[in-house]
């Protein structure tokens, strides 16, 4: 542990290392490779608060082997690796955002932070950025794209949609991270998906369908319906909380990041 607490001091930031709470461990479902949801996750990797400031908090259930495989002063970040006793691997970018701390699953098998901030990238990003030199492609404002948290926003100047399809003042998320607000909105195409407090991410038809007939209890949980995997475009002032206010001077196509690639996904519970 001390050397993990070195690392995070290191890029500016404390750690702490704690057991899963005893009450807790029927809230954190085993997310294992074959979908299974069996036995609570071995570990977690969040974002907490105290009378100091923010600080990254790694929740254990049972052993789990953690290493910080590379670190980048200059960006403040650094590459968490964790290996439990199923010899499951998992892959943590940790780090500094803007006004605040963050923690993101990775989605690929990379080894230093450079490689683990593009294997984020969906790929209509890595396709603008060709050409690109290493230092722009990672600054959150470049000729290819515009970043805020999450979310991605690449040019799209032939769109012209019908103002009466364009929604003012849209909130786009995942799951049950806080929205960003975007003040022009156009959304194209998708499917249709059952959402709920237990599902933030939706249920596609035939899942939903499956799920009502094996947990008929399930009808009372409160589903919304809604589009998941749109073309989704924005324009004008894109604002959060926790970031500093884009301008999008023309149509943006919308891409959230990778993370939801990685299995594991759920292993964080701090979502921007």
């Amino acid at each position: 542990m001390e050397a993990i607490e070195n690392a995070f001091s290191k890029i500016g930031s404390r750690v702490r290392v704690v057991p899963f709470p005893t009450v807790r461990r029927s809230v954190v479902p085993s997310i294992g490779r074959n979908g299974a949801v069996a036995v609570p996750a071995r570990l977690q990797v969040n974002v907490s608060r105290d009378s100091k400031g923010e600080f990254f908090q790694i929740t254990l259930n049972g052993p789990v082997a953690l290493q910080v495989m590379n670190m980048d002063r200059a960006s403040k970040h650094l590459l968490l690796f964790a290996r439990d006793t199923d010899n499951e691997k998992y892959r943590y970018l940790c780090g500094h955002d803007e006004r605040g701390l963050f923690a993101a699953a990775v989605p690929s098998a990379v080894s230093n932070v450079v490689a683990a901030m593009e294997a984020l990238k969906p790929e209509p990003v890595i396709q603008s950025q060709v050409s690109m030199t290493a230092a722009k492609r990672n600054k959150r404002r470049n000729r290819a794209f515009r970043r805020q948290g999450e979310w991605y926003f690449v040019p799209a100047p032939a769109l012209n949609p019908d103002r009466k399809f364009v929604r003012l003042n849209e909130p786009i998320r995942r799951g049950r991270s806080r929205p960003h607000i975007v003040e022009e909105l156009f959304r194209h195409g998708g499917e249709t998906v059952y959402v709920c407090r237990k599902h933030p991410n939706g249920l596609a038809e035939k899942a939903y369908r499956r799920l009502l007939q094996e947990d008929p209890a399930a009808r009372r949980w409160g589903w919304t319906i809604m589009r998941r995997n749109m073309d989704v475009f924005g324009r004008g002032k894109v604002t959060h909380p926790d970031h500093k206010t884009i301008v999008l001077s023309g149509w943006h196509r919308i891409f959230p990041n990778r993370e939801s690639d990685a299995w594991f996904i759920e292993t964080v519970v701090f979502l921007d």
